[in-house]
């Protein structure tokens, strides 16, 4: 079983920059893919970005592709989430996930407690 825990998460102002992590422990973390969704208030869990088991793989939503860069580091058991150019479209809970992947919440079976991204105008 995958125990996540998002951090990283806060208020900014429209322009700036939060980088979250997502720490995972497990000894298989190397085997999954690591997924981040957000989720709005009163909107649906949205796929943002995931990460093949080695990091040489990542796939981005349209709405932040060349704004969000995810990574990360297996020594670690670490993923992280740069978020730059941020707009206040881009409020949500921000919720990591491994599992088999896919840019669907299913293909998930573990998750984290979400963190909290506000990003003012």
């Amino acid at each position: 079983q995958v125990q996540l825990v998002e951090s990283g998460g806060g208020l900014v102002q429209a322009g700036g920059s939060l980088r979250l992590s997502c720490a995972a422990s497990v000894r298989t973390f190397r085997s999954v893919w690591m997924g981040w969704f957000r989720q709005a208030p009163g909107k649906e869990r949205d796929f943002v970005t995931r990460i093949s088991w080695s990091g040489g793989t990542t796939y981005y939503a349209d709405s932040v592709k060349g704004r969000f860069t995810n990574s990360r580091d297996n020594a670690k058991n670490t993923v992280y989430l740069q978020m730059n150019s941020l707009k206040p479209e881009d409020t949500a809970v921000y919720y990591c996930a491994a599992g088999k992947g896919g840019s669907s919440w299913y293909g998930y079976s573990e998750w984290g407690q979400g963190t909290q991204v506000t990003v003012s105008s």
